[in-house]
């Protein structure tokens, strides 16, 4: 099945449930570096995902209460996010499709706040990392590819 092909400065938007733990999302930013391009502005190749980080993006657990920090990332692109036959460069087009896996990557862990009642220290998370999703949008609603 065809579906838009992904461009630059389209959006990744990011499902807020990371397993356990609950991030404040904010939305990516693809950077194209296809050869081939649609009104000038370059298609997204595989490989463009890899290169897309979100920073300063804040999130807690039920048991870590005290906020953290970290960046939300793609992990993966979904099989129907990959064209079946189209490349520009000799990579994959990267389509819409529906849902990639998303990475949150703890760079300041959140903390257990219930130690400071009794006057210890609050305790950081020691999770490097959650698992989301999360799925584009595209500006582009005439071309496709399979």
């Amino acid at each position: 099945m065809s579906d838009f092909i992904i461009m630059d400065g389209d959006q990744a938007l990011f499902i807020p449930v990371f397993g356990a733990a609950i991030v404040v999302v904010k939305p990516g930013k693809m950077a194209a570096t296809g050869k081939t391009t649609i009104k000038g502005k370059k298609i997204c190749v595989l490989g463009d995902e890899t290169k897309l980080e979100v920073p300063g993006c804040l999130y807690m657990t039920p048991q870590y209460l005290i906020p953290g920090s970290g960046t939300l990332k793609i992990d993966k692109l979904a099989a129907n996010q990959q064209s079946k036959v189209a490349k520009s460069g000799g990579k994959v087009i990267i389509i819409k499709g529906v849902m990639f896996t998303a990475k949150f990557e703890v760079q300041s862990p959140a903390k257990d706040p219930s130690p400071m009642a009794s006057g210890g220290a609050p305790i950081p998370d020691g999770t490097a990392s959650y698992s989301g999703s999360g799925n584009f949008v595209t500006t582009n609603i005439k071309f496709k590819v399979s």
